[in-house]
Parts: structure tokens; C-alpha cells; sequence
């Protein structure tokens, strides 16, 4: 009896000693998710599946109000957690209970839910805000831009902390619902499709409604508002094209834009033929009034450009450029910023292919004279690695695209176009980095392709050509060349 109760005790002391340990209390997510150039971008804790956005604004004082109901599943047991956001809140509330909030840096809003909120339960956050965003500052800039009617919600890689809270990184997208009210009269144009046509509300305003059915990046989310000239058509396959175009542009612009974003559905059909389905449920382009935007941006479904590419005529080469993205940046994004010649170098490479359609000038021609003709200093930026500062430098555009011929003059045509359908149909709707297009132009190629890798995207100097890809006779400038190459220009300035 005496050894069983000693037993007993033992087995008893035992059990006490491998009991689990108590479970960890919540604590905040984190106020970024540790990307290498923007480390305080995006938030950690926390997966968004859903944004909606319900807007009013007010053209002539810039009022914004609204209020944004995100859909989201926590990923660890959350005290807090943060949005990247810059106008003025009024309320959060939390699964549906009142939140407390505070302001953190420039652009953080730090968001106490009334209770925690457990890893893997899901979270419906609910924030009322108004302001005039383009009073609003951030990160050194505002990127809303005024116009003479109205106003336009573009940039990269920060554009959404001035209309709506969000986790703002492109590794967590999300689909969209966007609504805005204004007033009669003006137009609002934004990513994807209109579920239902434009409603009167209250006396003397509008509502719009648009929808992005499939994951969408973040900086890919914008509204454009004012006076625009509305176009309409269908992809053989049913899919809306809609273009707008501002009312104020010139006369000639106008004309030399049309003639150019029109050709969208012709286009985008030719860049399905070499890298596989499109992959959103809308096509189209928006182009701004006068000496407002400065640049284009890839916004998914519809890109946005600045009128001043139009300025000297018709630029196909810029619609090629942005619907390019809509593979390689939109469907398939960076995991990390510093990816960014996974986005660039693509859709500069995509506009040589097409200069090769048209007649213009073969890839191979434009390899050639750019590498006799680049200054000492575009070969010193590395398109792998560029830093934050030069994000969009030139050499992530055009030594990014001669990287890309050099791949497929290595592996062959016939391996190169799979590499790019295979890169898009794997990684559609997420996001991927630099090595993981490495492995699998290796896996594809059967070649080893790290050293062609490490001279083109990760040397600071001028490659030298093997003797099989050199060409003796001087280069004469292609005919696309002047045209992508102000095209590029005007691209930079982003």
C-alpha cells in the first residue's frame, strides 16, 4: 500500500511537471511588416480579405468623409493592432464594440479593441474619418492630387492613407468595394467593374458604385473624381473596357489619347498571346486633365496617365507599358519593394516586344543601343537592389529589360515565354520575389543562371557581352526608341 501511494504521488508531482505552460497573453501587432526599404509599411498580426470603402466628397472645399469596414483574420492573439492612415478619425469599432485609438509616426493609427481578438478569429473593423487629404503630409508628400474638378487618389508606393485605412502593403491584398457620392454632374471612376449604375441620393448628389472582384494590392486602389468623357465596350469574351477621359484636356490631346487608350482591348488580347489569360474582370485607362498627374500608374484594371504623354501624339507604348503590370505588378506582385524590377523590368521588356509586333524596332535593336549608348552612370544602379531612393530609377526600368533579354537570349524563345506564363499562372493573385524567378527560370531552362543573374541585376558596373551576344556595327536608334524613351522619362517621376 505504501509503495502504491508513493507511486501515486510520483505519477501526480510527474503530470504537474510536463503540464502545458499558460497560454501567452495578447500583444500588439506590429506597427510594419519589416520591408527592407519601407519597414514601418503595412502592419503586422492581422490578414485583410475585404475593403469597404463608402465615400462622400465635396469638389470645392476637398472634403472627404466616409467610413471603411475592413474584413480581416487575426494571425496571432491581438491586443492591438495598427493601420496606416492620415486623416482625422472619429470612431473604430471592433466585432462590433467601440475601439480605442491613437496616433503613432506619420501615417500609423494604433487601435485598442475593447476586448482581444484571438488568433484566427476574424475581425470586422468599422472607422469614420473626414478631412481635406491634400492637406494632409505624410512621408514628405501628399499623394492627392487636386484638380481644377475634383481630385485623384494615384501613387506608388503610398497612396491609400489619404482615402482609406488599410494594411498598406502589397503581400496583403484584398478585394474591394468602393461607393463615393458626389455631386451631380461629376464622375467617379475607380478599379474594376460598376455592380450597379450610378444612383441619385440626396437632392443634387450621385452615388458610384465600383468593384474589384479579385485580390488587389493596396497602392493598386484608386478614385478618380471630376469631369470625364466616359467610354464603353466589351472584350469579345464580355469583360467591360471602360476608358475616361477629362473634359478638359485639348482638343489635340485628347485626340492623341483616344487614339492611343482606345487600342487597350487590342492590346492587352496581344499580351494575353504571350503570357497567358488576363486576369481581372475589366480593362480600361483614365486620362487627367493638364498639369495635374505627372506620370502613369498601373491601377489595377485601369491604369491612370498623366496627358502630357500624349502631348507630341498617339502612345501606345505607355498603354502597353501599364497593361504589362496588370501581369507582372498587379496579378503577381512584390513581396518586398526592393522586387521592384520584378514590376518595371517586365513592363519596360513587354514595350521592346511590342515595338518587335509593330515594326518599330526588334528587341534586339534596342538592346543595342542602349548598351552603346547608356551613360557611366545608369550601369552604377543595381536593378535587384536599387534602395528606396531610386526605386524607380531608369536602370530599374531599361537595364532591368536588358536583363530579360539576356534571359531569353540564353534559354531560347521557346523557354523564355514559358517561364513568363508559368511565373503568372503560379504566383496569380499573390506576390514573389526576385529568387523565386531565378529558380524557376533555372528549373525551366535547365540552365544554371546565377551568374547571368548577378551581372545584370546585382553589379554596379557595365556588363561585358560574351562574344556571341556583342554586335560589331554601330547601333542605330530604333524608331520606338524615342517614343519609350520619354515615355520612361515621364514614368520616373513617380
Amino acid at each position: 500500500m505504501r509503495r502504491l501511494l508513493v507511486a501515486t504521488i510520483a505519477t501526480v508531482l510527474t503530470l504537474a511537471g510536463t503540464a502545458a505552460p499558460a497560454a501567452a497573453a495578447p500583444a500588439p501587432g506590429g506597427a510594419g511588416l519589416g520591408d527592407e526599404y519601407f519597414p514601418d509599411y503595412g502592419n503586422s498580426g492581422y490578414d485583410v480579405s475585404h475593403y469597404d470603402i463608402r465615400l462622400r466628397y465635396y469638389p470645392d472645399e476637398d472634403r472627404l468623409t466616409g467610413t471603411t469596414t475592413i474584413l480581416a483574420q487575426a494571425e496571432q492573439d491581438l491586443s492591438s493592432f495598427n493601420l496606416d492612415f492620415i486623416l482625422d478619425v472619429t470612431s473604430v469599432k471592433v466585432n462590433n464594440r467601440p475601439a480605442t485609438f491613437v496616433r503613432q509616426g506619420d501615417h500609423e493609427l494604433v487601435v485598442t479593441p475593447a476586448r482581444p481578438v484571438a488568433d484566427g478569429q476574424a475581425m470586422t473593423v468599422v472607422v469614420q474619418y473626414s478631412g481635406v487629404p491634400s492637406n494632409k503630409v505624410a512621408a514628405g508628400f501628399t499623394a492627392w492630387i487636386r484638380t481644377p474638378d475634383g481630385a485623384m487618389a494615384v501613387g506608388e508606393p503610398e497612396e491609400a492613407w489619404w482615402w482609406f485605412p488599410s494594411n498598406d502593403h502589397p503581400s496583403d491584398k484584398a478585394t474591394f468595394d468602393v461607393s463615393v457620392a458626389v455631386p451631380d454632374g461629376v464622375e467617379v471612376i475607380s478599379n474594376g467593374v460598376q455592380p450597379r449604375d450610378p444612383t441619385p441620393e440626396v437632392l443634387g448628389w450621385t452615388r458610384w458604385y465600383w468593384r474589384s472582384a479579385k485580390p488587389q494590392a493596396t497602392y493598386l486602389a484608386f478614385i478618380t473624381i471630376g469631369q470625364y468623357d466616359i467610354t464603353r465596350d466589351v472584350t469579345p469574351a464580355g469583360e467591360p473596357v471602360i476608358n475616361a477621359y477629362s473634359k478638359l484636356l485639348p482638343e489635340d490631346f485628347d485626340a492623341a489619347a483616344r487614339a492611343s487608350v482606345e487600342r487597350t482591348a487590342e492590346i492587352t488580347e496581344w499580351e494575353e498571346s504571350l503570357f497567358g489569360p488576363w486576369p481581372f474582370t475589366a480593362r480600361g485607362g483614365v486620362v487627367a486633365p493638364p498639369g495635374t498627374l505627372g506620370f502613369a500608374l498601373e491601377n489595377q484594371t485601369r491604369p491612370n496617365f498623366s496627358a502630357r504623354f500624349f502631348r507630341g501624339g498617339s502612345n501606345t507604348s505607355v498603354v502597353v507599358h501599364e497593361n504589362a503590370h496588370q501581369f507582372f505588378g498587379d496579378a503577381v506582385s512584390v513581396a518586398e519593394w526592393k522586387n521592384i524590377w520584378l514590376n518595371e523590368g517586365f513592363a519596360s521588356y513587354v514595350e521592346w516586344l511590342w515595338s518587335e509586333e509593330q515594326g518599330e524596332g526588334a528587341a534586339q535593336e534596342i538592346f543595342d543601343y542602349l548598351y552603346a549608348t547608356e551613360s557611366d552612370e545608369f550601369w552604377t544602379v543595381e536593378p535587384g537592389d536599387p534602395t528606396a531612393p531610386r526605386l524607380f530609377d531608369g536602370a530599374v526600368y531599361d537595364r532591368g529589360a536588358m536583363t530579360l533579354h539576356q534571359l531569353r537570349k540564353t534559354v531560347g524563345d521557346d523557354h523564355f515565354f514559358e517561364i513568363l506564363r508559368t511565373w503568372v499562372a503560379e504566383h496569380r493573385y499573390g506576390d514573389a520575389t526576385i529568387a523565386q524567378f531565378i529558380a524557376l527560370s533555372e528549373k525551366i531552362s535547365g540552365l544554371q543562371l546565377d551568374d547571368l543573374f548577378q551581372t545584370w541585376l546585382y553589379t554596379p558596373s557595365k556588363p561585358v557581352l560574351a562574344s556571341s551576344f556583342a554586335k560589331a556595327a554601330a547601333p542605330v536608334e530604333p524608331k520606338s526608341w524615342a517614343t519609350i524613351k520619354r515615355t520612361h522619362e515621364l514614368l520616373h517621376e513617380h
